[in-house]
């Protein structure tokens, strides 16, 4: 249903549950090296339970990469702090791209400035951010919301 992309992923029990949510609505994953695990990480399939294996997953040697061999017309919505657009006003279409950065640092500055018409965020108050899989489940279930 949606694409659920993770650049740079650090943390594999994060990954794992992501790898789940996508699962549960039909998306798929992307994850974006390097990672900061190996997929055959212990942590990571603990957290995935035993449906990691359906977990439709797509590993890409760079974002570039992934854009490249998507359709021109895809669209993509980049998960920052430093947007004030929030992710409920925006009306998400099947097949989007959610893109979201590292647990420590977020996406890369040079990709947030390319894409800053694109850049959505989650209101949040009394703190600087929220856990991956958190911040992945809130935007993810939004869109899937929005196309029931």
């Amino acid at each position: 249903m949606f694409n659920v992309v993770l650049v740079e992923p650090e943390i594999p029990p994060n990954t794992g549950n992501i790898g789940r949510l996508c699962l549960a609505t039909r998306s798929t994953l992307h994850l974006v090296k390097p990672l900061g695990f190996s997929l055959g990480n212990r942590e990571l399939r603990r957290a995935g339970l035993d449906y990691w294996e359906e977990v439709r997953l797509q590993l890409w040697d760079s974002f570039d990469a992934l854009r490249r061999a998507q359709p021109a017309r895809t669209r993509y919505f980049f998960l920052t702090t430093k947007s004030r657009c929030p992710y409920h006003e925006v009306r998400f279409q099947k097949q989007d791209f959610l893109v979201f950065g590292r647990e420590t640092k977020g996406l890369p500055e040079d990709l947030l400035a390319a894409n800053v018409e694109n850049c959505i965020t989650i209101p949040m108050h009394g703190t600087r951010s929220l856990n991956l899989a958190t911040a992945v489940a809130i935007v993810l279930f939004e869109a899937v919301r929005q196309q029931r």
